[in-house]
């Protein structure tokens, strides 16, 4: 049987899932707001939908879910619009996944977290997710699986631009530190969960080395043969409220449930090989 995955806000980590998933010969449908984006779509091997979508009909012969739509005042998007859908769908669909944030976990002063963390955000963005998770989990019968993902990077979305055009700035935070993941990665837990479904799960999705921010900036100068730029301390930092938000919470995230039950080996397990890999795609 065919395949088919209805990819919900279609962005940088579902386009790295598609990847690895048309090859196989999969069928995916992405949806879209921008326009623009629909022949970028077409040409990737994509089937485009604008949102808002008619779920009903988006779901017909879909046998599997991703939604990377996040949640705004009014809660998850998707479950406001597409929930009867879904209910109806449910009994066809093999397995649908959540893309959250190891946000939930909110500030744990450097310690470490798991699945089993009781969840405790400080910021309204954290908080969101948090219900946004609530929601999904209440629905009967969804094969749902939720995957809190760390700050994500990889292909053009690393720090090799902003050393070279000179905006990077190593910003010191005491005891601040942060784990991250490579879309790779997070693509080939995806695939595996996708492959080995447990209705029901919880998966952090993130690398084996969480490090201070400034660290990651300062081994990407060496790659690139520079001097790493100036310490500035958080609280002399000319921050956006958004920038200075990501500084609020500092954890290290376990990633031990992904190894055991889903048999994934981190491609990238530290920025290390990751930021070494990257550069050399990008000088290819």
């Amino acid at each position: 049987m065919t395949k088919t995955l209805l990819s919900l806000g279609h962005g940088y980590t579902a386009q790295a899932l598609a990847t690895r998933l048309l090859p196989q010969g999969w069928t995916i449908l992405g949806t879209y707001r921008d326009p623009a984006q629909e022949a970028e779509l077409r040409a990737q091997g994509i089937t485009p939908l604008q949102w808002p979508i008619d779920f009903e009909t988006a779901l017909k012969d879909v046998t599997h879910v991703l939604t990377s739509i996040r949640p705004d005042k009014d809660g998850d998007p998707v479950l406001r619009l597409g929930n009867d859908a879904l209910q109806k769908a449910a009994p066809n669909l093999e397995w649908l996944g959540y893309l959250s944030t190891t946000g939930v976990y909110g500030d744990m002063d450097g310690d470490w977290v798991d699945e089993d963390t009781p969840l405790d955000p400080g910021g309204h963005r954290g908080k969101m997710r948090v219900l946004a998770e609530a929601e999904w989990q209440a629905l009967p019968d969804l094969p749902l699986h939720i995957f809190r993902l760390a700050g994500i990077y990889g292909p053009g979305r690393g720090p090799f631009a902003k050393l070279r055009n000179g905006t990077a700035r190593r910003i010191i935070k005491k005891n601040q530190v942060f784990s991250r993941a490579h879309v790779d990665d997070i693509a080939q837990v995806l695939e595996a969960s996708i492959k080995a479904p447990h209705a029901g799960q919880i998966y952090n999705v993130c690398d084996d080395t969480p490090a201070p921010p400034q660290d990651i900036l300062a081994y990407a100068a060496e790659l690139l043969g520079m001097a790493p730029p100036p310490e500035i301390p958080f609280e002399e930092a000319e921050m956006s409220p958004m920038a200075r938000s990501f500084y609020s919470d500092s954890k290290r995230v376990r990633n031990n449930r992904i190894k055991a039950e889903l048999g994934v080996v981190l491609k990238y397990p530290n920025y290390q090989d990751a930021l070494k890999a990257m550069l050399q795609d990008e000088t290819a």
